[in-house]
C-alpha cells in the first residue's frame, strides 16, 4: 500500500496544454495530483476532442478563475463539409451525408457572413443547464430543450487552408462562442452541412498556448520545478487597473472594510496591492466612492 500524499497549500496559475482525448476535469485532477494541491479549479473547459490552452488555478488563485472564463479566446479550427452529426463534431453520430461542391471562394464568402456580432444558439450537447441539469444529459435522452440565441462576437475569422471538403480556420472570438455551432452554421449557409473535426485553443485573454506546458512535461519535472512554472494569482486580473494602499488602508481593507482613496472611478474594479506591493485581491468602488473588497486572498507569511 502506497503512503498517502500530503496535500499542499500551493497557489498560482498553471498554463496547461491539454491533450486531445481527455476531459478538462480529468486534466485538472491529474495536475492537482502532480502538484499535491489542496485546492484547484478550471477557468472554463475544453471538450475531449479539443486540445490547447487550459489555465488551471491552484489555491488562492481559484478566487479569480472567472476572469479568464470571461475573456476573449482564439482557436485553430478544422471543419469538414458535407457531413452533419448530432453533436456538431466528429464524436457524434452521423445524421446526413452529401457531396460538397463548395469552392475556396464559396467558403471565404461564407465565413464573412459570420464575422462580427452575430446571434448564436447554444448546442444541445453543451454544459449549459436547464432546471439544474446540463443540456447534454437531455440530449443523450433524445430530449430537445428550447434554447435562446445569444449575442457573440467573432472578431476575426481567417481561412488558412482548403483540402477538398476539409478546411481550416483561425478564429478570434468573445466568451460564450461555440465553435461547433460556427462549423454547423457555415455548413448550413453553404447548403451541404458541416461538422467540426479538430479544435485547438491558442489564446485565453492575455495567455498564449506558446507559454503552456503539456501534462507529459509537467510529469517529468521535480516538485520544485513544477512550482516555478506557476504564474502569480494577479495574472488572472491583468486587465484591471491597479491601486496600491498604504499600511493603514491595507489593514482595514484586509479586515473587510471599505477604505477611502482619492480619484477613484465610480463602480470601477481594481486589483489591489499593499504597501509591500503584495497582491491582496480585487476591490470595487462603492456608491460612497470608497474602495470596497470583492475578493481578497490570504497572504502567505
Amino acid at each position: 500500500m502506497q503512503p498517502k500524499r500530503i496535500k499542499r497549500a500551493v497557489s498560482g496559475v498553471l498554463l496547461l496544454d491539454k491533450p486531445i482525448g481527455i476531459t478538462s476535469n480529468a486534466a485538472l485532477q491529474h495536475a492537482k495530483r502532480l502538484y499535491r494541491a489542496a485546492k484547484a479549479g478550471l477557468t472554463g473547459i475544453l471538450d475531449p476532442l479539443a486540445s490547447g490552452l487550459l489555465p488551471i488555478c491552484f489555491g488562492e488563485a481559484t478566487k479569480f478563475a472567472q476572469y479568464p472564463t470571461d475573456a476573449d479566446k482564439s482557436y485553430e479550427v478544422v471543419i469538414k463539409l458535407g457531413v452533419t452529426t448530432d453533436t456538431g463534431d466528429s464524436e457524434g453520430q452521423v445524421l446526413t451525408q452529401q457531396t460538397s461542391t463548395a469552392t475556396q471562394a464559396d467558403i471565404e464568402h461564407a465565413i464573412r457572413q459570420f464575422t462580427g456580432t452575430i446571434m448564436q444558439t447554444p448546442p444541445m450537447y453543451s454544459a449549459l443547464k436547464h432546471q439544474g441539469q446540463p443540456l447534454y444529459k437531455y440530449a443523450r435522452q433524445g430530449i430537445e430543450i428550447e434554447r435562446t440565441a445569444r449575442e457573440v462576437n467573432l472578431y476575426r475569422i481567417t481561412l488558412i487552408d482548403v483540402q477538398g471538403a476539409v478546411f481550416s480556420l483561425s478564429v478570434d472570438c468573445s466568451k460564450g462562442t461555440y465553435i461547433r455551432v460556427l462549423a454547423e452554421d457555415i455548413g448550413k449557409f453553404l447548403g451541404c452541412g458541416a461538422h467540426l473535426i479538430a479544435l485547438r485553443r491558442t489564446r485565453v485573454g492575455n495567455f498564449s498556448v506558446a507559454d503552456a506546458y503539456p501534462l507529459a512535461s509537467i510529469e517529468q519535472f521535480s516538485e520544485a520545478e513544477r512550482d516555478l512554472k506557476l504564474l502569480p494569482a494577479d495574472c488572472l486580473v491583468e486587465g484591471l487597473p491597479s491601486i496600491e494602499l498604504d499600511q493603514d488602508a491595507s489593514y482595514y481593507l484586509g479586515q473587510g472594510q471599505a477604505v477611502w482613496k482619492p480619484k477613484l472611478e465610480f463602480q470601477q474594479r481594481y486589483k489591489i496591492y499593499n504597501e509591500k506591493h503584495e497582491f491582496m485581491g480585487v476591490g470595487e468602488v462603492d456608491d460612497a466612492g470608497r474602495l470596497a473588497p470583492k475578493r481578497l486572498i490570504v497572504l502567505q507569511r
